[in-house]
């Protein structure tokens, strides 16, 4: 029946033969057909479809993947492979794969809503922006830094510069994060300190070439699915893999060594390795020589970190950090790959900075094959900081607080002068608003009551603003107790640019209409900044008229156009417009002042809170293939959502042996900070003292568990991954 089929719809209708059989797919899903007659009738109706294939960029992980969108009669129906994309080739993983499910979602907004006597009612533009304009005025003339902006990583480019933009030309703040503060904040500022720029060194297509590949805090396969087929090449072609992580990961199933490492010990062991590079003259003299500085104190700190005296610290066998030492020693070509599970401690930035110290140390930077390669994880959080959505630095990393800085951009903007005052981040800003300092946030594309650390507190700081806005396509947690709520567009339904975890900048397009009165986020921003008497610093007509202004803002776009970027899109620094873009990072010199890599020599420091005979436990928590972070758009997919829904948690069958505890059981996790209800899944992935929670869903909110007091004093970051728990059955 199926190949009938297809042979009378290809004469009906001549298009290729994979967009075909798509689209008999496609109605084939819907249409039990069972009889010749039911087939020509869905021939026909597909013959007189309007059919558009619409390439662009998938909204999930930092991968930046293409895929075609198949716009049916104006409405989005499913997902096309883009075979000539360079990141994923035509593959997809399964959040790829559905993404279009939740763009027509029946949950969608689709009119402004304004919140009266507890309930929301809907309301015109008009009526919306008008009231809005007239409270953040009010609170503008008290003091501009009253007033706070979240802007987002699952937005454009275009979208988070206009944002930045409003806040400090407009309002007058430079109080506005990005979520990034909560998971690559100590990339950026580890590698600003040893590299001289927190981005990714190499390039996606260049892990191939690697001949060792050292991952930790990371497991692709599921976070990031095409960076791991990149992993998996590399194996096919020689390379030897080693996989630090708590968890025995689908990731770590494909390594030549796995190091089951204790949470919050990757110090010591990062430290240990060098130890044994040294001890055994592995170390790259002559780059260290022409390229380094600090050496000395490296050395002096990692001879005390030999594999007998930190196995026991760690849970990784003396035997086993010799021969990670070795295999990454002497290899051509080394490669570290790494995600939250370095990022996310407390100690986060001592980890990025100890991972530079192992990379310079044996000179694998600069070269195709080498790098020290953060996996961002969300679609657009390189773009979301590249564009200036920091609290410390304008667009491009351009640092505010010179005064040359602040001049040059009052030009460009034609503005009145702006404010030098350091803004606060994400943490602080909810501190503020806990304490009534803060009377005014603007979220954009975010979800904090989810996301951020101590769920509950977090809840309470926003309800204790005078005026909460938030600007979605659905209405999240935080926007359930928004004073105004802005029905925004998915990334479907706008053109512009995401810049993916090696710096490639691609081209988002518009597949189809917004749903009701649905507008883009920049163009919100403009209607704003209209009602407040500043249009005169938002006359854009276009997406592309944004990205012109941003590629003079931002050295590193400044050879980027939409022209260039209609193939295989573009990696930054891009100078002028005859450069190629730049794959690899650091080829000749460091991007420092001076032009050298730093040395930083970090000790273990000790996690802020400790197992004991309360809390024996560890949790740790991270993601799985089918969601994506608060499952907010993987929620609304039923094919995904169908896969899991529900939370749980893994713990080693002797820890559940220990608490008579069986698979399914409903059981209580708690901390010093909280507690949830999940479900118990036993497994020996895990390693005795250590369970894992995921991050996606709503009945096990691990950020109910988490600690917001003891932070980072550099980043501010909290410790995520590495929380003092025990289990009590129910």
């Amino acid at each position: 029946m199926i190949t009938w089929f297809f042979c009378q719809f290809l004469e009906y209708k001549k298009i290729d033969e994979t967009s075909s059989i798509y689209l008999c797919e496609l109605i084939l899903r819907d249409d039990h057909l069972n009889s010749k007659v039911e087939s020509n009738r869905c021939i026909q109706d597909i013959y007189n479809m309007n059919i558009n294939l619409i390439p662009t960029i998938c909204p999930y992980c930092g991968c930046g993947c293409g895929l075609n969108l198949v716009n049916v009669n104006g409405k989005i129906k499913g997902v096309e492979p883009w075979k000539r994309n360079p990141i994923n080739e035509g593959k997809l993983c399964p959040k790829g794969n559905f993404s279009y499910e939740f763009v027509n979602h029946e949950e969608r907004l689709k009119t402004p809503l304004i919140k009266e006597n507890g309930q929301f009612r809907e309301a015109s533009w008009d009526e919306t922006l008008n009231e809005i304009v007239r409270r953040l005025q009010t609170i503008r003339d008290e003091d501009p830094d009253l007033i706070a902006f979240l802007s987002s990583a699952r937005c454009t480019n275009e979208d988070n510069y206009v944002l930045q933009k409003f806040a400090r030309a407009v309002i007058g703040t430079n109080n506005i994060d990005n979520c990034a503060a909560l998971c690559h904040g100590p990339t950026v500022s580890g590698l600003n300190l040893t590299f001289g720029s927190g981005a990714m060194t190499n390039s996606i297509g260049d892990i191939e070439k690697a001949n060792c590949i050292f991952i930790i805090g990371s497991n692709p396969l599921e976070q990031h699915p095409l960076i791991g087929r990149r992993i998996l090449k590399a194996r096919a072609n020689g390379a030897k893999i080693i996989v630090a992580d708590p968890r025995y990961t689908p990731t770590a199933k494909h390594a030549d060594l796995f190091l089951p490492l204790i949470p919050g010990t990757d110090v010591a062991l990062i430290n240990s390795i060098m130890h044994v590079i040294l001890r055994d003259g592995l170390e790259d003299q002559d780059f260290i020589k022409k390229r380094t500085m600090d050496f000395e104190k490296l050395k002096n700190i990692v001879k005390n970190y030999s594999p007998d005296s930190v196995e026991h610290i760690i849970g990784v066998p003396a035997a086993d950090i010799e021969k990670t030492a070795l295999t990454y020693g002497e290899s051509e070509k080394s490669s570290i790959i790494y995600c939250l599970g370095i990022t996310e401690h407390i100690m986060g930035m001592d980890n990025v900075m100890s991972l530079a110290n192992l990379t310079m140390l044996t000179g694998n930077i600069g070269r195709e094959g080498t790098g020290l390669n953060p996996l961002r994880g969300q679609n657009n959080v390189q773009g979301v900081c590249d564009m200036g959505a920091l609290p410390f630095l304008y667009p491009g990393y351009k640092k505010y607080v010179l005064d040359s800085v602040r001049a040059d951009t009052e030009c460009e903007w034609d503005c009145d002068p702006l404010n030098f005052l350091p803004g606060l981040q994400m943490v602080e800003i909810l501190e503020a608003a806990y304490d009534g300092r803060m009377k005014a946030m603007y979220i954009m594309g975010e979800n904090p009551v989810f996301s951020e650390p101590e769920t509950l507190k977090v809840k309470e700081s926003l309800m204790n603003l005078e005026t909460l806005i938030v600007q979605d396509i659905f209405l999240t947690e935080t926007a359930a107790i928004a004073d105004f709520v802005l029905p925004a567009t998915s990334w479907a339904e706008k053109n512009g640019t995401f810049t993916n975890t090696e710096r490639r900048v691609q081209r988002v397009r518009k597949a189809a209409d917004p749903p009701g009165l649905a507008m883009e986020d920049w163009r919100i921003f403009c209607q704003i900044a209209r009602v407040m008497g500043s249009s005169k610093l938002f006359t854009y007509q276009s997406e592309e008229d944004i990205f012109h202004e941003i590629r003079r803002n931002t050295p590193q776009y400044a050879g980027i156009t939409y022209q260039r970027l209609e193939a295989d899109g573009l990696q930054w620094p891009c100078p002028d417009v005859e450069h190629p873009g730049t794959p690899i990072l650091h080829g000749e010199k460091f991007a420092t002042s001076h032009g050298l890599g730093v040395f930083k020599p970090i000790e273990l420091r000790g996690l802020p809170e400790t197992p004991d005979d309360d809390y024996p436990l560890i949790l740790s928590t991270g993601r799985i293939i089918f969601h994506y972070h608060n499952s907010n758009m993987t929620g609304k997919s039923k094919i995904l959502d169908n896969e899991i829904s529900n939370s749980f948690v893994e713990l080693n069958p002797y820890d559940a042996l220990k608490l008579d505890l069986s698979t399914q059981e409903t059981v209580k996790i708690k901390t010093r900070h909280g507690e949830i209800e999940t479900k118990v899944k036993i497994t020996s992935k895990i390693a005795p003292g250590i369970i894992f929670l995921p991050i996606h869903f709503l009945d096990g909110k691990p950020n109910l568990l988490t600690n917001s007091k003891v932070l980072d004093p550099s980043t501010k970051m909290p410790e995520l991954k590495a929380l003092p728990a025990r289990i009590e059955k129910i």
